[in-house]
């Protein structure tokens, strides 16, 4: 049973690129490392096969992973999202109510969050926080050194 995520055209495309790039490059690659190795002589001893193999075999998992993954990806019509609510895709503007520093983070899909781009995952503590809550709500969110309370200040798509 595959896990639905949620993903921009953008975030989408580089997941099938990326998994593309696996089954058509990086395969056959593994695949002619194997027979390398087979072709210097005895299996049994020769670690050499033992490493292709286990490459190959990390790199199926791999696939098979992201297969699934794009197997439950959706699309977000980004046309139909509502700004009363931090929802993914939102972009959301907090101010920390412990040091009053504002800050800016669109919530994205696990596999899009960066955050030297300001893009945070819908599943981090923060993410999930701030899900669902509108302009001028506290999001209290837990973290390693106590409870950071974040005001919501603005919300957009960008």
């Amino acid at each position: 049973m595959s896990k639905v995520s949620y993903y921009t055209a953008e975030g989408l495309k580089k997941l099938r690129a990326e998994l593309s790039q696996l089954k058509d490059i990086e395969r056959p690659k593994a695949s002619q490392a194997i027979a390398e190795a087979r072709d210097k002589g005895d299996l049994s001893e020769n670690a050499e096969y033992d490493a292709a193999k286990e490459a190959q075999g990390l790199l199926e998992l791999k696939i098979s992973k992201l297969e699934e993954v794009v197997a439950g990806a959706r699309l977000i019509d980004e046309s139909q999202l509502d700004t009363s609510k931090a929802l993914v895709l939102s972009t959301v503007k907090i101010k920390n109510q412990n040091n009053g520093m504002e800050m800016k983070y669109t919530l994205v899909a696990e596999s899009e969050a960066d955050l030297k781009t300001g893009k945070i995952s819908v599943n981090s503590p923060i993410g999930k926080g701030l899900l669902g809550k509108s302009v001028g709500d506290v999001a209290e969110v837990k973290v390693p050194n106590g409870i950071l309370k974040l005001e919501i200040v603005e919300i957009t798509r960008d």
